[in-house]
Protein backbone atom coordinates (compact mmCIF):
# COMPACT_ATOMS: atom_id res chain seq x y z
CA UNK A 1 0.00 0.00 0.00
CA UNK A 2 1.28 3.43 -0.88
CA UNK A 3 2.81 5.53 1.90
CA UNK A 4 2.35 8.70 -0.13
CA UNK A 5 1.28 11.48 2.18
CA UNK A 6 -2.21 12.70 1.43
CA UNK A 7 -2.78 16.35 0.76
CA UNK A 8 -5.18 18.16 3.06
CA UNK A 9 -7.39 20.46 1.06
CA UNK A 10 -8.82 23.56 2.65
CA UNK A 11 -11.38 25.95 1.28
CA UNK A 12 -11.56 29.71 1.59
CA UNK A 13 -14.33 30.73 4.01
CA UNK A 14 -14.41 34.36 2.92
CA UNK A 15 -17.54 33.77 0.83
CA UNK A 16 -19.54 32.29 3.70
CA UNK A 17 -22.16 35.03 3.86
CA UNK A 18 -22.55 35.06 0.09
CA UNK A 19 -23.30 31.36 -0.26
CA UNK A 20 -25.08 30.25 2.93
CA UNK A 21 -28.74 31.20 2.91
CA UNK A 22 -30.47 32.66 5.94
CA UNK A 23 -32.18 29.36 6.77
CA UNK A 24 -28.85 27.52 6.42
CA UNK A 25 -30.04 25.50 3.45
CA UNK A 26 -28.21 24.97 0.17
CA UNK A 27 -30.18 25.65 -2.99
CA UNK A 28 -30.21 22.79 -5.52
CA UNK A 29 -28.92 23.88 -8.91
CA UNK A 30 -30.48 22.49 -12.05
CA UNK A 31 -27.36 22.94 -14.18
CA UNK A 32 -25.45 20.69 -11.78
CA UNK A 33 -28.15 18.02 -11.85
CA UNK A 34 -28.70 18.38 -8.10
CA UNK A 35 -31.56 16.66 -6.26
CA UNK A 36 -30.76 16.66 -2.55
CA UNK A 37 -31.70 13.50 -0.68
CA UNK A 38 -33.75 14.34 2.41
CA UNK A 39 -34.82 10.87 3.56
CA UNK A 40 -32.73 9.77 6.55
CA UNK A 41 -33.58 6.07 6.18
CA UNK A 42 -32.46 5.97 2.55
CA UNK A 43 -29.23 7.80 3.41
CA UNK A 44 -28.50 5.34 6.20
CA UNK A 45 -29.12 2.37 3.89
CA UNK A 46 -26.72 3.76 1.27
CA UNK A 47 -24.04 4.31 3.94
CA UNK A 48 -24.33 0.64 4.89
CA UNK A 49 -23.83 -0.63 1.31
CA UNK A 50 -20.03 -0.49 1.68
CA UNK A 51 -18.34 -3.47 3.35
CA UNK A 52 -15.10 -1.61 4.24
CA UNK A 53 -13.28 -4.92 3.72
CA UNK A 54 -9.66 -4.33 2.75
CA UNK A 55 -9.89 -0.52 2.71
CA UNK A 56 -10.93 2.43 4.87
CA UNK A 57 -10.79 5.26 2.32
CA UNK A 58 -14.17 6.39 0.98
CA UNK A 59 -14.86 9.11 -1.57
CA UNK A 60 -18.34 10.62 -1.53
CA UNK A 61 -19.30 12.43 -4.75
CA UNK A 62 -21.91 15.19 -4.54
CA UNK A 63 -22.47 15.39 -0.75
CA UNK A 64 -24.77 18.41 -1.01
CA UNK A 65 -25.95 19.14 2.54
CA UNK A 66 -24.33 16.03 4.00
CA UNK A 67 -27.34 13.80 4.66
CA UNK A 68 -25.33 10.76 3.51
CA UNK A 69 -22.06 12.19 4.82
CA UNK A 70 -23.16 12.09 8.45
CA UNK A 71 -24.07 8.38 8.22
CA UNK A 72 -20.80 7.54 6.52
CA UNK A 73 -18.93 9.28 9.34
CA UNK A 74 -20.66 7.00 11.84
CA UNK A 75 -18.59 4.16 10.38
CA UNK A 76 -14.87 3.55 10.87
CA UNK A 77 -13.54 5.16 7.70
CA UNK A 78 -11.62 8.10 6.26
CA UNK A 79 -14.01 10.21 4.20
CA UNK A 80 -13.43 12.68 1.40
CA UNK A 81 -16.55 14.63 0.42
CA UNK A 82 -16.09 16.12 -3.06
CA UNK A 83 -18.46 18.62 -4.64
CA UNK A 84 -18.29 21.09 -7.51
CA UNK A 85 -20.88 23.36 -5.87
CA UNK A 86 -19.20 26.14 -3.87
CA UNK A 87 -22.35 26.67 -1.81
CA UNK A 88 -22.30 23.04 -0.66
CA UNK A 89 -18.60 23.31 0.17
CA UNK A 90 -19.20 26.36 2.37
CA UNK A 91 -22.09 24.60 4.10
CA UNK A 92 -20.04 21.45 4.78
CA UNK A 93 -17.13 23.48 6.13
CA UNK A 94 -19.19 25.75 8.40
CA UNK A 95 -22.78 24.71 9.14
CA UNK A 96 -22.34 20.93 8.98
CA UNK A 97 -19.68 20.74 11.74
CA UNK A 98 -21.89 22.81 14.05
CA UNK A 99 -25.00 20.75 13.39
CA UNK A 100 -23.23 17.39 13.73
CA UNK A 101 -20.58 18.12 16.34
CA UNK A 102 -21.25 14.86 18.19
CA UNK A 103 -20.65 12.78 15.06
CA UNK A 104 -17.45 14.63 14.19
CA UNK A 105 -16.25 14.22 17.77
CA UNK A 106 -16.37 10.46 17.21
CA UNK A 107 -14.91 10.62 13.68
CA UNK A 108 -13.30 13.81 12.46
CA UNK A 109 -11.61 12.11 9.49
CA UNK A 110 -13.54 14.26 7.01
CA UNK A 111 -11.84 16.12 4.17
CA UNK A 112 -14.09 18.46 2.16
CA UNK A 113 -12.87 19.24 -1.35
CA UNK A 114 -14.28 21.62 -3.94
CA UNK A 115 -13.49 19.89 -7.24
CA UNK A 116 -14.90 18.32 -10.38
CA UNK A 117 -14.59 14.54 -9.92
CA UNK A 118 -14.37 14.00 -13.68
CA UNK A 119 -11.30 16.25 -13.93
CA UNK A 120 -9.66 15.65 -10.56
CA UNK A 121 -6.48 13.55 -10.34
CA UNK A 122 -7.35 11.09 -7.57
CA UNK A 123 -3.74 9.98 -7.18
CA UNK A 124 -3.24 13.35 -5.46
CA UNK A 125 -5.52 12.02 -2.73
CA UNK A 126 -4.86 8.32 -2.59
CA UNK A 127 -1.59 7.57 -4.34
CA UNK A 128 -1.87 3.83 -4.98
CA UNK A 129 -4.18 3.11 -2.01
CA UNK A 130 -7.54 1.40 -2.32
CA UNK A 131 -10.69 3.51 -1.96
CA UNK A 132 -14.42 3.04 -2.41
CA UNK A 133 -16.76 5.50 -4.14
CA UNK A 134 -20.32 6.29 -3.08
CA UNK A 135 -22.83 9.10 -3.32
CA UNK A 136 -26.12 10.47 -4.49
CA UNK A 137 -24.68 11.09 -7.92
CA UNK A 138 -25.63 14.08 -10.10
CA UNK A 139 -27.81 12.40 -12.71
CA UNK A 140 -26.44 14.38 -15.64
CA UNK A 141 -22.92 12.95 -15.20
CA UNK A 142 -23.62 9.59 -13.53
CA UNK A 143 -22.54 7.48 -16.52
CA UNK A 144 -19.34 9.49 -16.85
CA UNK A 145 -18.62 8.85 -13.17
CA UNK A 146 -18.85 5.10 -13.81
CA UNK A 147 -16.53 5.29 -16.83
CA UNK A 148 -13.92 7.17 -14.77
CA UNK A 149 -14.30 4.63 -11.97
CA UNK A 150 -13.56 1.86 -14.47
CA UNK A 151 -10.32 3.60 -15.43
CA UNK A 152 -9.27 3.34 -11.76
CA UNK A 153 -10.72 -0.14 -11.18
CA UNK A 154 -7.47 -1.49 -9.72
CA UNK A 155 -7.90 0.93 -6.80
CA UNK A 156 -11.70 0.78 -6.40
CA UNK A 157 -12.87 -2.47 -4.76
CA UNK A 158 -16.42 -1.21 -4.16
CA UNK A 159 -18.73 1.37 -5.67
CA UNK A 160 -22.27 2.16 -4.56
CA UNK A 161 -24.81 4.92 -4.82
CA UNK A 162 -27.87 6.52 -6.31
CA UNK A 163 -28.63 6.84 -10.03
CA UNK A 164 -31.68 7.37 -12.12
CA UNK A 165 -33.45 4.01 -11.90
CA UNK A 166 -33.11 3.49 -15.66
CA UNK A 167 -29.32 3.93 -15.51
CA UNK A 168 -28.90 1.77 -12.40
CA UNK A 169 -30.96 -1.02 -13.99
CA UNK A 170 -28.95 -0.76 -17.22
CA UNK A 171 -25.65 -1.16 -15.38
CA UNK A 172 -26.91 -4.30 -13.62
CA UNK A 173 -28.81 -5.78 -16.59
CA UNK A 174 -27.87 -9.09 -18.20
CA UNK A 175 -27.76 -10.11 -21.89
CA UNK A 176 -31.01 -10.44 -23.81
CA UNK A 177 -32.49 -7.18 -22.52
CA UNK A 178 -33.10 -4.05 -24.56
CA UNK A 179 -31.43 -1.98 -21.83
CA UNK A 180 -28.30 -4.17 -21.72
CA UNK A 181 -25.51 -2.14 -23.28
CA UNK A 182 -22.02 -0.67 -23.10
CA UNK A 183 -22.13 0.16 -19.39
CA UNK A 184 -23.56 -3.26 -18.55
CA UNK A 185 -20.76 -5.17 -20.29
CA UNK A 186 -17.83 -2.98 -19.25
CA UNK A 187 -18.89 -2.80 -15.60
CA UNK A 188 -19.75 -6.49 -15.32
CA UNK A 189 -16.43 -7.48 -16.89
CA UNK A 190 -14.76 -6.34 -13.66
CA UNK A 191 -17.50 -6.08 -11.02
CA UNK A 192 -20.41 -8.05 -9.65
CA UNK A 193 -23.36 -5.67 -10.05
CA UNK A 194 -26.36 -5.64 -7.72
CA UNK A 195 -29.47 -3.50 -8.04
CA UNK A 196 -30.42 -2.96 -4.39
CA UNK A 197 -33.60 -0.89 -4.17
CA UNK A 198 -35.78 1.74 -5.83
CA UNK A 199 -36.24 5.24 -4.43
CA UNK A 200 -39.32 7.39 -5.24
CA UNK A 201 -39.04 11.05 -6.31
CA UNK A 202 -40.59 12.39 -3.11
CA UNK A 203 -37.50 11.75 -0.99
CA UNK A 204 -35.57 14.45 -2.86
CA UNK A 205 -35.61 18.24 -2.87
CA UNK A 206 -36.49 19.14 -5.55
CA UNK A 207 -38.10 15.83 -6.59
CA UNK A 208 -36.87 14.48 -9.95
CA UNK A 209 -39.37 13.41 -12.59
CA UNK A 210 -38.28 9.76 -12.44
CA UNK A 211 -37.63 7.04 -9.88
CA UNK A 212 -34.09 6.51 -8.66
CA UNK A 213 -32.21 3.32 -7.92
CA UNK A 214 -29.36 2.32 -5.62
CA UNK A 215 -26.77 -0.20 -6.77
CA UNK A 216 -23.59 -1.79 -5.47
CA UNK A 217 -20.59 -2.93 -7.49
CA UNK A 218 -18.10 -5.35 -5.92
CA UNK A 219 -14.85 -5.88 -7.78
CA UNK A 220 -14.12 -9.41 -8.96
CA UNK A 221 -11.01 -11.18 -7.68
CA UNK A 222 -9.57 -11.51 -11.19
CA UNK A 223 -8.84 -7.99 -12.40
CA UNK A 224 -7.40 -8.82 -15.81
CA UNK A 225 -9.40 -10.13 -18.76
CA UNK A 226 -7.91 -12.94 -20.89
CA UNK A 227 -7.80 -10.65 -23.92
CA UNK A 228 -6.48 -7.29 -25.09
CA UNK A 229 -8.45 -5.00 -22.78
CA UNK A 230 -8.12 -1.89 -24.95
CA UNK A 231 -9.46 -3.86 -27.88
CA UNK A 232 -12.23 -5.29 -25.65
CA UNK A 233 -13.45 -1.76 -24.80
CA UNK A 234 -13.34 -0.78 -28.47
CA UNK A 235 -15.22 -3.89 -29.61
CA UNK A 236 -17.97 -3.44 -27.00
CA UNK A 237 -18.48 0.26 -27.73
CA UNK A 238 -18.43 -0.22 -31.51
CA UNK A 239 -20.87 -3.12 -31.39
CA UNK A 240 -23.45 -1.27 -29.27
CA UNK A 241 -23.16 1.94 -31.26
CA UNK A 242 -25.11 0.02 -33.93
CA UNK A 243 -26.97 -2.32 -31.62
CA UNK A 244 -29.74 -3.18 -34.09
CA UNK A 245 -27.25 -4.67 -36.52
CA UNK A 246 -25.58 -8.04 -36.31
CA UNK A 247 -22.01 -8.16 -35.04
CA UNK A 248 -20.89 -8.85 -38.61
CA UNK A 249 -22.27 -5.49 -39.77
CA UNK A 250 -21.56 -3.38 -36.68
CA UNK A 251 -17.86 -4.33 -36.64
CA UNK A 252 -17.12 -3.62 -40.31
CA UNK A 253 -14.56 -0.97 -39.35
CA UNK A 254 -12.26 -3.73 -38.12
CA UNK A 255 -11.82 -5.05 -41.71
CA UNK A 256 -12.08 -8.66 -40.58
CA UNK A 257 -11.32 -11.62 -42.80
CA UNK A 258 -14.17 -13.34 -44.63
CA UNK A 259 -13.25 -16.55 -42.88
CA UNK A 260 -13.65 -15.02 -39.41
CA UNK A 261 -16.95 -13.36 -40.32
CA UNK A 262 -18.40 -16.80 -41.04
CA UNK A 263 -18.14 -17.62 -37.33
CA UNK A 264 -21.61 -18.04 -35.78
CA UNK A 265 -20.94 -15.33 -33.18
CA UNK A 266 -21.13 -12.74 -35.97
CA UNK A 267 -24.77 -13.67 -36.66
CA UNK A 268 -25.84 -12.32 -33.28
CA UNK A 269 -26.69 -8.82 -32.12
CA UNK A 270 -24.66 -7.22 -29.32
CA UNK A 271 -27.38 -7.48 -26.66
CA UNK A 272 -27.31 -11.26 -27.12
CA UNK A 273 -23.64 -11.56 -26.10
CA UNK A 274 -22.54 -12.07 -22.49
CA UNK A 275 -19.34 -10.58 -21.08
CA UNK A 276 -17.64 -13.92 -21.73
CA UNK A 277 -18.89 -13.85 -25.33
CA UNK A 278 -17.40 -10.38 -25.84
CA UNK A 279 -14.09 -11.62 -24.41
CA UNK A 280 -14.17 -14.52 -26.87
CA UNK A 281 -15.08 -12.17 -29.71
CA UNK A 282 -12.17 -9.90 -28.81
CA UNK A 283 -9.79 -12.86 -28.79
CA UNK A 284 -11.01 -13.95 -32.24
CA UNK A 285 -10.53 -10.44 -33.65
CA UNK A 286 -7.05 -10.16 -32.13
CA UNK A 287 -6.06 -13.48 -33.70
CA UNK A 288 -7.54 -12.68 -37.12
CA UNK A 289 -4.67 -12.85 -39.66
CA UNK A 290 -6.00 -9.94 -41.77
Amino acid sequence: MSKKKKKKYSNDSSHKNKYVQEDGAVKAKKHLGQHFLKDETVAQKIAQTLSLEGYNNVLEIGPGMGVLTKYLLQRDLDLVAMDLDEESIVYLNHSFPLEHAAILKQNNRLNVIEADFLKFDLTDLYGEEQFAITGNFPYNISSQIVFKMLEMRKQVPEFSGMFQKEVAKRICEGPGSKTYGILSVLVQAYYNAEYLFTVPPGVFDPPPKVDSGVLRLTRKKELNLPCDERLFFKVVKTAFNQRRKTIRNSLKIFNLSDNLKEDAIFDQRPEQLSVADFVTLTQKIADDPV
